[in-house]
């Protein structure tokens, strides 16, 4: 499989692309800092220079092409409202039409859980974050493709335990990011798990066994 990673440099995208290549997968990384290209390269993918927020949707489409599956887990990561609507809002959306017209059917967003911060005092960022995510969500679900959105728990750096819990609703926790890009790394490679929201946090299953369950449970809604 020829995947196309846009958030290759980050927490998720690192051990996702490990994973990948080590399965034999083609990975392509896209970053819009050179410095970030070696970070990539160090992870087994292939850096290509690229930006969200200042590619067209011709030229992003004209980067995925001949690939077979996109994943999303790039983020403004708190540098701003302006940043967070053009990266994880508007670059979402660039990149889903993108896979459209590059014929890309496949596409993976890694999201955010909606009980998130819900512990704490939030600022306007975070909730103008928070909005801006779940109309990147409902913007994917509209489109044609075959799309799986895994929305993740509070992310945690600490090494990933290859456990955790995985449904359409579950209750609110934490997660390593390993085990994000664990989940999505199996889940990439089962294309029934297609058209579905997945809240996923660590847990007590294999992570291999949760995206198993998730099939029997019938949870995938193709038309």
């Amino acid at each position: 499989m020829k995947v196309f990673q846009i958030g290759a440099a980050g927490g998720v995208g690192r051990p996702l692309a490990r994973l990948l290549t080590a399965r034999g997968d083609e990975v392509t990384g896209m970053h819009r800092d050179p410095a970030q290209a070696q970070v990539i390269a160090a992870a087994g993918a292939r850096p290509v220079l690229g930006d969200v927020i200042g590619d067209s949707v011709d030229e992003l489409a004209g980067k995925f092409h001949g690939h077979d599956a996109i994943v999303f887990s790039a983020g403004a990561h708190g540098t701003g409202t302006d940043q967070t609507s053009l990266i994880d809002g508007r670059g979402l959306e660039k990149c889903a039409d993108a896979a459209r017209f590059a014929g890309i059917a496949r596409f993976i967003l890694v999201s955010v859980f909606p009980e998130a911060g819900r512990d704490r005092d939030t600022s306007p960022g975070f909730e103008h974050y928070m909005k801006v995510k779940k109309t990147a969500d409902a913007y994917l679900v509209a489109t044609g493709l075959d799309w799986l959105i895994v929305r993740p728990g509070t992310l945690r750096d600490e090494p990933g335990t290859g456990l955790v819990t995985a449904g359409l609703a579950i209750e609110y926790g934490d997660i390593a990011r390993e085990d994000v890009a664990a989940f999505i790394d199996i889940a990439l490679h089962r294309p029934a798990l297609t058209r579905v929201i997945v809240e996923l946090t660590g847990g007590h299953t294999k992570v291999a066994d949760a995206v198993e369950l998730l099939l029997e449970r019938g949870t995938t809604a193709r038309e």
